[in-house]
């Protein structure tokens, strides 16, 4: 088998992401495992830093039209 450090989310639907963000918070919060919310932290951050805006920003677009 190949080996990875890191995988690529090209294309992944808005819905998709936005349940992998809901998911990890709710594990977080209810296991009180921290590294559930760090990961939701820095999968935002860093996706609202390729699309050039805020995290807030970015959680709004995630959430239109749903």
């Amino acid at each position: 088998m190949q080996e990875f450090e890191k995988i690529s989310i090209a294309e992944i639907s808005k819905t998709d992401m936005l349940v992998i963000l809901e998911a990890l918070e709710y594990t977080g919060k209810n296991t009180n495992i921290d590294t559930f919310l760090k990961l939701k932290d820095s999968i935002i951050k860093d996706l609202s830093e390729l699309a050039d805006t805020s995290e807030d920003e970015f959680i709004e677009y995630l959430n239109k039209d749903l």
